[in-house]
């Protein structure tokens, strides 16, 4: 599966684009670079998905190659991408940013966009999701649906904003509310986010916030196991257990890489660090789960529209 170089050549009339034309602006082929797997099911399929619409809206011959995690296989795939046409790549992660930095200056034809890093130079574009407000909406679905008043989070690292938006959340629909965070220290270790939850549900956590899309399958299904609950992290995770995820954050990446190619092709997309947010229609939270009250549902939806109207979370 890794390191495979893939050609999406579904006949377009299957995507209902059989009465579209070639695109007239400056988008020719796309390529996407993915660390793992485009069958995640999580953050390779989205990316995956996000080509499959840039390939039906734009009539364009799509490219894909996995197990792109390091530098220089990197820069092979960039080179192969290159000889057969492609002019915008997404580098289907952070750790793209620093590669295409230092690859794009070879490439002044080719656009590189990368996910949540610095991209520093003129045919360079990081797209960066604002995930604060979906956290902290998170966690006020955590906190409202706690009977024991504890709740917690499996992250992968420290420095994802969702994981501060989460705690302020759940603190702000209950001030009594305990929060336990826990790291991984990577996207993939679902062997250690098991473990980690275990431990959090020996301390009386119920509700659990697995925020890292390479373990947060392994997380819900203990979590169904035990008859608890969680919040379903980047993708809508209803389909793991109506009983189980209470809500999910979602983070609408095939939705954003076809505003990003339509930018592109336009001769508007810009370079250096782009930042998105519920106000963008990228960001959201998923179907509720039937035990959450439709009273709360619909007091959430109203603080949902007041925050894309006016930045300002709930106090």
């Amino acid at each position: 599966m890794l390191n495979r170089f893939g050609i999406i050549l579904f006949c377009l009339f299957l995507l209902g684009a059989c009465g579209e034309t070639k695109s007239s602006g400056k988008l020719q082929k796309a390529g996407l670079l993915v660390p793992e797997t485009v069958n995640d099911q999580v953050w390779g399929t989205k990316g995956f998905k996000g080509m499959l619409k840039v390939q039906s809206k734009f009539n364009i011959d799509v490219f894909y190659k996995e197990g792109m995690n390091s530098e220089t296989v990197v820069a092979r795939a960039v080179e192969e991408f290159n000889q057969k046409g492609v002019n915008l790549i997404f580098g289907h992660g952070s750790e793209y940013a620093e590669y295409f930095n230092n690859i794009s200056k070879n490439y002044p034809n080719i656009h590189f966009v990368s996910f949540n890093g610095d991209a520093k130079n003129s045919n360079t574009t990081s797209l960066n999701f604002k995930a604060h407000a979906m956290g902290f909406f998170g966690g006020m679905v955590a906190a409202h649906m706690s009977s024991q008043q504890k709740v917690g989070v499996i992250a992968a690292y420290e420095w994802q904003p969702e994981i501060e938006g989460f705690y302020q959340g759940a603190k702000a629909e209950n001030k009594q509310i305990n929060v336990s965070i826990e790291y991984v220290g990577n996207w993939d270790d679902g062997k250690k986010a098991v473990q980690l939850v275990d431990s959090m549900l020996e301390d009386g956590v119920d509700v659990v916030y697995p925020a890292g899309d390479g373990f947060n399958v392994p997380v819900i299904e203990r979590l169904k196991e035990r008859g608890l609950f969680a919040i379903g992290y980047v993708s809508d995770q209803s389909d793991l257990g109506e009983s189980t995820v209470l809500t999910s954050t979602i983070q609408q990446v095939d939705t954003l890489y076809e505003k990003v190619a339509d930018q592109y092709n336009n001769g508007k997309l810009k370079s250096g660090n782009l930042s998105f947010d519920f106000q963008d229609d990228v960001i959201s939270l998923g179907k509720y789960s039937p035990l959450v009250d439709k009273k709360f549902i619909q007091s959430m939806n109203e603080q949902i529209i007041t925050y894309q109207k006016t930045g300002k979370l709930p106090k």
